[in-house]
């Protein structure tokens, strides 16, 4: 099985050199340089957070609560389907909720990738990107008649006020290799996990038990006795543009090729092995890759490379820029993840606080 990254065949990548993995003198004067380049992330990181800290008037605050999802790495951490999760409940009870995102590598597009996708997801939901958060929840809120906003990735956008703070650690690579950015994948130190109300734990399905234990011992140390829920990402279903669903069995057996541009793409993999495909190759695109022309043929002449094989599997937010059904002749499918959450009261009864304080919104007139 071969591993294509970035158009070319190449076992080292940037997680590799972080991790330690990627040896030899120039990797580690390479984590040097990033080393000296951390400490001045650190630096400014640190600065920004005090100014919140000390400046609470700097925070605005809405007269409909806002729930924060977020983490303190760089992507992958599993938000999308965790928001949809959270969407759905509070549809269920009747709020009426939407979502506002910075929008990032939308470019010049209305919406990007993570915002189509959960309009597939969540047709019903309302999604308003802009990189002034403020301003995106102010046009739910005057012109959509919200009731709840869901911020997506906002744990670091701390200008916008929330009711209730939720951080998601992926417990396949839960602390950045140790390392803020650039020398590793952490926005901030794990210390600012004291502003979370919650954590969640997110593909707890992926590693051991004793790993998880690891990973909540580390957590604890910040968030004292606040929940810490434990979740998984399963494969719902086999999706084929624009809107057929099959039975993920379906690909029990198939040979396949894999390819994706997310934050964790070891994690994909994994939810594709899971479902008993034979996994013959895969290509590891950059995470928001944009799938203009060149993207495409590069593609392309990599499935013809393949041999024969019964399908190609991606991610879903892979096939909503993508938008096909097939490439080189070979059939697309995306895999569909779904979160589920372990039952536990203390989380669910900040949801429920969360809901009440919704239903208490005065509608507004029109």
């Amino acid at each position: 099985m071969t591993t294509t990254r970035f158009g070319r065949t190449d076992p080292v990548d940037y997680r590799a050199l972080m991790s330690g993995q990627q040896r030899g003198p120039v990797a580690l004067l390479m984590r040097l340089g990033l080393r000296i380049g951390e400490a001045g992330y650190r630096v400014a990181i640190g600065f920004r957070n005090r100014r919140f800290d000390r400046q609470s008037d700097r925070v605005i605050s809405l007269e409909v609560p806002v729930i924060s999802v977020g983490n303190v790495t760089t992507g992958g951490t599993g938000k999308t389907p965790i928001v949809a999760y959270l969407a759905r409940w509070y549809r269920d009870q009747g709020v009426r909720v939407a979502i506002v995102s910075r929008g990032y590598g939308r470019g010049d597009a209305s919406e990007n990738d993570e915002a189509r996708e959960l309009h597939q997801r969540l047709p019903d939901v309302p999604h308003v990107q802009d990189p002034d958060r403020v301003a995106a929840a102010r046009v739910t809120i005057d012109e959509l008649d919200t009731q709840l906003i869901l911020m997506d990735d906002g744990f670091q956008h701390r200008r916008l006020g929330r009711d209730l703070d939720l951080v998601l650690i992926d417990v396949t690579c839960p602390f950045g290799f140790g390392h803020l950015l650039p020398r590793g994948l952490l926005r901030e130190p794990l210390e600012s996990l004291e502003r979370a109300d919650a954590v969640i734990l997110t593909r707890c399905d992926q590693v051991s038990e004793s790993a998880i234990d690891e990973v909540i011992k580390t957590v604890r140390k910040h968030v004292s006795n606040r929940p810490i829920v434990r979740s998984t990402h399963a494969a719902s279903g086999l999706l084929t543009f624009p809107d057929q669903i099959d039975s993920v069995e379906t690909l029990s057996g198939a040979r396949v090729a894999v390819f994706c541009g997310i934050g964790n793409p070891d994690a994909f993999r994994h939810s594709v092995d899971a479902t008993g495909a034979k996994v013959t190759s895969q290509k590891i695109l950059p995470d928001h890759v944009d799938y203009d022309r060149s993207t495409v043929d590069e593609i392309v002449a990599w499935v013809r490379t393949l041999g024969k094989i019964d399908a190609l599997v991606c991610t879903q937010k892979d096939l909503v820029k993508l938008q096909c059904d097939r490439l080189g002749g070979v059939p697309v499918r995306a895999l569909t993840i779904e979160a589920s959450l372990e039952p536990n009261e203390a989380f669910e009864q900040l949801l429920v606080g969360i809901q009440r304080q919704a239903e208490a919104v005065e509608t507004i007139e029109w």
